[in-house]
């Protein structure tokens, strides 16, 4: 195909219209619709990774669009009353289906790619210190399922010409990706598929830690199998008769045996840790992932301060490092704990944005009380754990009673907790209440059932 059948193809199809669709839905979508997406650590312009896995959750919608867009392409001839004429011409139809589908893809990948770029243009801008390439097989795949989308909606639409199979592709379309859809409940995500059928969708799950990416092997049989699904709609779009859209189905078919073959059955095998994201890069033993390493130097100081604290509070029950967690959980699972170690979730809101005193609080009422029950954007932990690090840490710095920032619990309820509990602790002697802060920590790093009992001698609020 030339640049004259090129400008000649932009002007007659619906390639163009189709491009700005897929940019004006995708940067309204993240720009616009709030979600986890848009907050916390796992905001699409965080980390390179981040960005590719929403632009490819995205295609749980834009596949669809694609799709049926496809399909009304693929009406054309149909509407022009040329299908006859057309077949009639020496040219094998083959070059003018191969004019057809390349307008059309070079128009959604440059729409991709338009949305990437903008992603890549604000993590630069960020505080992302964690470069890699890794990123890019999960959006080449994005790129593809849109092209494989567009190119089979043509020659269904061709093989089908109704007014109404774009939409019906469209709806059919969209219904596969949301039954096929894998959710984030579980440490690894799932879906009502089997996983092998759920990779089958061009649309990942949403994403809740920066560090996981998709495996090798999901990239290749998902690769195999939107190249089967793109040759069967090019297939069906230079087909001239009932035997040949019959033998269009075979790369179809071939595509999917092979990719289900390849695909993990194993959900843990379909996202795994990057292992040069979770290395720890340390300043003494203050520790974060190389994903985050841009927030180890504000880090280092109130780190070292919440660990001499948590020694003169603790003794030798202490924690003796700062770590970043990387461990996967369950929602609303339990949390990681150590006893060596002060571990740091920054997709918690308490350190997410915390730095200075305001940071040093936070760490300190996590190394008294870890905490059983995670908190994030999707999570709030619970209101007796809330309570009693923030107990704990003003008993640690001898400071005013105050909640710590970024708790999902109202003042009132707070206080309503909080200030009874505060003041019968420090209405005790000093042995007295340094052995029921010993006794809270003890309890929470080994996840008893009422570890804030231990402040109020046994009494469960």
């Amino acid at each position: 195909m030339n640049l004259r059948i090129l400008r000649i193809e932009l002007r007659r199809s619906v390639a163009p219209w189709a491009g700005a669709v897929v940019v004006a839905f995708a940067l309204a979508f993240l720009h616009l619709v709030p979600g986890a997406w848009s907050r916390g650590t796992t905001l699409w312009t965080a980390q390179w990774t981040s960005m590719a896995l929403w632009t490819r959750f995205l295609l749980l919608f834009l596949w669809p669009l694609a799709v049926g867009l496809g399909a009304l392409q693929g009406l054309r001839d149909h509407r022009s009353k040329m299908a006859e004429l057309l077949a009639s011409t020496p040219r094998p139809a083959r070059h003018r289906a191969a004019a057809l589908a390349g307008t059309t893809a070079l128009a959604l990948v440059s729409a991709f790619g338009l949305v990437l770029l903008v992603g890549a243009v604000r993590v630069l801008a960020g505080d992302a210190a964690y470069t890699h390439f890794g990123w890019l097989p999960v959006s080449l795949v994005g790129a593809l399922a849109l092209v494989a989308g567009a190119v089979l909606g043509m020659g269904v639409g061709r093989a089908l010409p109704s007014v109404l199979t774009p939409p019906a592709l469209a709806v059919g379309a969209f219904v596969a990706v949301s039954l096929l859809r894998q959710t984030t409940d579980a440490a690894v995500p799932s879906s009502a598929a089997p996983n092998r059928l759920a990779l089958l969708s061009p649309a990942v799950s949403e994403v809740r830690q920066t560090v996981f990416t998709l495996s090798a092997s999901v990239h290749l049989g998902q690769t195999l199998w939107l190249l089967g699904l793109a040759a069967t709609g090019f297939a069906l779009l230079a087909a001239a008769g009932p035997r040949a859209r019959l033998l269009a189905l075979t790369p179809l078919l071939a595509g999917g045996a092979v990719a289900l073959l390849l695909l993990p059955a194993d959900p843990r095998a379909t996202y795994v840790v990057d292992r040069a994201a979770v290395t720890q890069v340390c300043d003494g033993p203050v520790c974060v992932t190389a994903a985050r390493q841009a927030r180890l130097a504000g880090m280092a100081g109130p780190g070292r301060e919440a660990l001499r604290l948590l020694r003169g509070a603790l003794g030798e029950a202490a924690p003796v490092t700062v770590r970043e967690t990387t461990v996967p959980r369950e929602l609303l699972g339990e949390a990681e704990r150590s006893r060596d170690a002060l571990l740091v979730d920054f997709g918690d809101e308490v350190f997410g944005g915390a730095s200075g005193e305001r940071l040093t609080r936070a760490l300190t009422g996590q190394g008294l009380v870890p905490l059983c029950h995670a908190r994030s954007s999707a999570e709030s932990g619970t209101l007796e754990e809330a309570v009693a690090q923030s107990v704990a840490a003003a008993w640690v710095l001898g400071g005013e009673l105050r909640p710590l920032d970024g708790t999902m619990y109202t003042l009132k309820d707070w206080n309503a907790m909080a200030r009874p509990v505060w003041e019968e602790l420090t209405a005790l002697p000093g042995p007295e209440q340094r052995q029921r802060i010993g006794a809270l920590h003890a309890a929470a790093v080994s996840c008893t059932d009422f570890p804030f009992a231990a402040l109020t001698a046994g009494r469960v609020q």
